[in-house]
C-alpha cells in the first residue's frame, strides 16, 4: 500500500487521451487558438495497458476520461471499451457535449451512468466569448439525449466576473428543472492566468456565489464523500422571489422542488488533505498534483513484463504522491487540458 504522511491513496485516475480540444475557453488557453494533439500521445493499447497496471499496483476504484476534450479523439471508442473490462467500481468521462449526441450509442453500450459536462453559460453570445468556438444548441441538444437515457449528469461551471456572473441563477435553474446537479469551479490559478491580474480580476469565490444564490434559495451545506473536491448544498423548497412584496407572502416564482449544486472551492475551501487524484497525460506522463509541475514517465514501464512494470510503478508512484500540496493549491503554470482537468 502507497500512502504519504497525511494517509492519502491513490484511488481516482483521470485519464487525457488526447490533448487536443475543439474549444478555445478563455480561462484555458490564451490566445483562441484551439489544443492539438500532443507528439508521441500513447496508442490506446498502451493506454488501457497503463491503467490495468496502476489498478494492479495502487487499486485505483474510479477512472475519469478526459482530455483535451476525449469525444473529438479517435482513441475513445476503443479505450472506452478497453477499459470498461477491467472492473473498476465507476468509469465516467468529463466532456464539452459538443460531440455527445454522435457518441451516445458507444456511451451507452460500454455501461456509462455518468458524465460531467462543462458548460459556462446558456447565453448563445456569451457562449462564444467563452468557448470561441461550437454550437450551444448542440450541447443542450446532447444533454437532453443523456437524460432521456437515464444518465446521471453534473455540469461545471467555471464562473467569470465580466463573462457569465450573470448565468450562475440562470444555469442554477437550467439543472434543478432537470435534476442535474451543478457545479461551480472557482477559477484556477494556472496556465497562462497564473499570478495574473486577469485571474485576479475574474475570480470569483464561493463566499460571493452563495449570496447570489441565497438572495433566491434557502440552502444548507450538506454531505460529501472524503476525498470529494466538492463542497455540496441542499436547496430547501422551491425559489423564493425577494423582491415580491405584499400580505406578508415573499412570492413562489419556481416550482422545481428540491435539488443540488456544489462548489469546487479550490482557493476558497482547499480540498488538498483529502485528495486521491492521479492524472496520466495522453502522451504517457503521470502526475500527482494539479500544483506541482512534476512529472513522471512511465513509457519505459510500457515495454517490460508486469511483475517487472508494478515494482517500477510503485516506486514511481511513492514519489508522485509526495508531489501533493499539504493544504492548498498554490498555482502552476501547467495547462489543466493537457493533464486530465
Amino acid at each position: 500500500m502507497i500512502v504519504d504522511h497525511q494517509g492519502r491513496q491513490f484511488k481516482s485516475l483521470r485519464v487525457s487521451i488526447t490533448a487536443a480540444c475543439n474549444y478555445a475557453c478563455t480561462y484555458c488557453v490564451p490566445n483562441g487558438k484551439k489544443l492539438v494533439a500532443a507528439q508521441d500521445e500513447l496508442t490506446t493499447d498502451q493506454l488501457v495497458r497503463a491503467v490495468r497496471l496502476l489498478i494492479s499496483t495502487v487499486g485505483i476504484e474510479k477512472l475519469r476520461i478526459t482530455g483535451g476534450e476525449p469525444l473529438i479523439s479517435p482513441k475513445f471508442d476503443s479505450f472506452l471499451q478497453g477499459v470498461s473490462r477491467l472492473g473498476l467500481q465507476d468509469v465516467s468521462v468529463t466532456t464539452n457535449a459538443q460531440f455527445l449526441e454522435k457518441k451516445a450509442t458507444v456511451l451507452l453500450e460500454n455501461g456509462i451512468k455518468r458524465l460531467n459536462i462543462s458548460l459556462d453559460t446558456l447565453n448563445p453570445l456569451a457562449f462564444s466569448k467563452i468557448a470561441r468556438s461550437g454550437d450551444l444548441n448542440t450541447v443542450l441538444r446532447g444533454i437532453e439525449t443523456m437524460l432521456e437515457a437515464g444518465v446521471t449528469l453534473k455540469i461545471n461551471m467555471v464562473p467569470l466576473r465580466s463573462s457569465n456572473k450573470d448565468q450562475i441563477l440562470t444555469l442554477l435553474r437550467f439543472c434543478l428543472a432537470r435534476n442535474i446537479e451543478l457545479r461551480f469551479i472557482e477559477l484556477m490559478n494556472m496556465g497562462h492566468l497564473q499570478h495574473s491580474s486577469t485571474y485576479q480580476n475574474e475570480f470569483v469565490g464561493q463566499d460571493e456565489i452563495l449570496q447570489i444564490i441565497g438572495e433566491h434559495y434557502e440552502f444548507a451545506r450538506t454531505g460529501s464523500a472524503y476525498d470529494s473536491t466538492s463542497v455540496r448544498y441542499e436547496i430547501i423548497g422551491p425559489e423564493a422571489d425577494k423582491h415580491i412584496t405584499g400580505a406578508g407572502s415573499r412570492g413562489i416564482t419556481d416550482e422545481t422542488g428540491r435539488g443540488h449544486f456544489g462548489i469546487i472551492a479550490n482557493e476558497s475551501e482547499p480540498f488538498c488533505r483529502s485528495c486521491t487524484r492521479l492524472r496520466l497525460s495522453s502522451n504517457g506522463y503521470l502526475y500527482g498534483c494539479l500544483s506541482n509541475s512534476r512529472r513522471h514517465a512511465i513509457h519505459p514501464i510500457l515495454e517490460m513484463e508486469d511483475d517487472q512494470a508494478v515494482s517500477h510503478l510503485q516506486a514511481i508512484l511513492s514519489n508522485a504522491l509526495k508531489d501533493k500540496q499539504d493544504k492548498q493549491f498554490v498555482g502552476e503554470y501547467t495547462v489543466m487540458k493537457f493533464i486530465g482537468g
